[in-house]
């Protein structure tokens, strides 16, 4: 039955710092907001830059407390600050379900596994389904042996639906007959911008745009820029630091100073699209499987020949000698091949440039509101909620209202072309 009312979709999450995830988020709110497609709300649960970014968007925006510490639960915590971390979600989440009855949700999204544990309270307190947005990889290789199986059963137990951020991401999960689409992190790509040509060998310029962590890549990044015959002049790394990767920062700054390498470290930058539209060359150089690598497509929009790692997200987006160049995440060698062979060839820069800004134009933020839309709105009508009123009982929970049919594919013009059903 068609909805007499717009849905009302509600998304948590458990930190209010910038970083890919959350500004995805930002935009894909923006999007589902503006042409009316959904309404949309936002519960952040500490306060942060991405409050004021939200509300300065247009996008209802609450901070609800709670005695959690988003630093208790990070990977490599101790059991007593997991327990006490996982107590103080399940609390938070009895509150948050109290909110989203205020606010008339008719669905709540869930941003992280930390919004999944909380969401799992709140939306048993509202009689609404939950939709657990999966941002990450939900693998051994990143989270461990048993905080993947345990992270892949809450999943079972508590969601309702998946959004994935690409096919990579989705195949790492056990949705069962949960039903589940890819929407890709979308980009606001707006106007095409001039920018000048692409630059001599001796005078190309380079950017690496990602937080300063160990899995990044970036020292691998360093030492394969060190064993180039020709050396780029000027070399960016834009992003910052969390969960103590201070030192992680340092160590780059030593291995820079040691190749002699001239190496700017920016810090986080909101914006880096200053940065990428004047270099040559953008370097995505991640050792582990990236989820999705938004930073690709933006590197493309802006006329960047571009670089990448695989397997894993960026092999989603780049077509290997037709709008970028692919290697093996952490493969020092493989990388300084590739540098080497776009610095020397500025045609060949040129050619892979202008592919890949037409390419990064299949990844706007307007087709994936349009699936995640699609998307919410069925979960809803599938749970029996209706939209905007307050539930005298619960949804049905049985298995027949939550299966479905084979995964719903990305938006149209997100597919890669070779690729046209998603794998799980």
């Amino acid at each position: 039955m068609t909805p007499s009312r717009t849905t009302k979709a509600l998304f948590l999450a458990h930190t209010a710092a910038p970083s890919g995830a959350e500004l995805a988020t930002l935009r894909l709110l923006a999007a589902l907001r503006e042409p009316g497609l959904i309404d949309v709300a936002q519960i952040y649960t500490e306060d942060g830059p991405m409050v004021e970014r939200m509300r300065a968007r247009g996008v209802e925006t609450r901070v609800v407390r709670g005695a959690f510490d988003s630093r208790a639960m990070t990977i490599g915590s101790g059991p007593v600050r997991l327990v006490a971390g996982f107590i103080a979600l399940l609390r938070l989440g009895w509150t948050l379900g109290a909110t989203a009855r205020e606010l008339g949700a008719d669905v709540l999204i869930a941003e992280s596994t930390k919004a999944l544990v909380m969401g799992a309270i709140a939306t048993r307190r509202a009689r609404i389904p939950l939709v657990w947005q999966v941002h990450d990889r939900i693998s051994v290789d990143y989270f461990g042996r048993l905080p993947t199986v345990v992270i892949q059963l809450l999943g079972r137990l508590t969601a309702h639906g998946y959004l994935a951020n690409s096919r990579t991401t989705l195949r790492t999960l056990r949705i069962g007959r949960r039903p589940a689409v890819v929407a890709y992190p979308g980009v606001e790509l707006g106007e095409d911008i001039e920018r000048a040509a692409q630059r001599a060998p001796t005078e190309a310029v380079l950017v690496a745009v990602g937080r300063l962590t160990p899995w990044k890549g970036q020292d691998v990044l360093l030492r394969a820029i060190a064993a180039m015959k020709v050396q780029p002049r000027q070399i960016f790394l834009i992003g910052g630091t969390f969960f103590d990767e201070e030192p992680y920062q340092a160590e780059l700054a030593r291995m820079a100073q040691e190749f002699g390498l001239p190496v700017t470290f920016t810090g986080h930058v909101d914006d880096p699209g200053g940065y990428l539209r004047d270099a040559d060359i953008l370097v995505h150089s991640s050792v582990l499987p990236e989820p999705f690598g938004q930073v690709v497509v933006e590197g493309m929009h802006a006329g960047c020949a571009v670089i990448a790692s695989g397997p894993g997200g960026p092999a989603e987006i780049v077509e290997p000698g037709v709008n970028g160049l692919l290697v093996d995440g952490g493969d020092q060698r493989q990388l300084t091949t590739a540098l080497d062979t776009l610095i020397a060839d500025p045609a060949l820069r040129t050619r892979l440039a202008t592919a890949a800004r037409t390419r990064a134009k299949d990844f706007d933020i307007e087709a994936s509101a349009h699936t995640v839309a699609t998307f919410l709105n069925s979960i809803t009508q599938r749970n029996g909620a209706v939209p905007n009123r307050r539930r005298s009982r619960g949804p049905t929970w049985s298995r027949s209202a939550t299966a479905s049919g084979p995964v719903a594919p990305a938006a149209g013009g997100h597919q890669n072309p070779r690729e046209r059903t998603p794998h799980v």
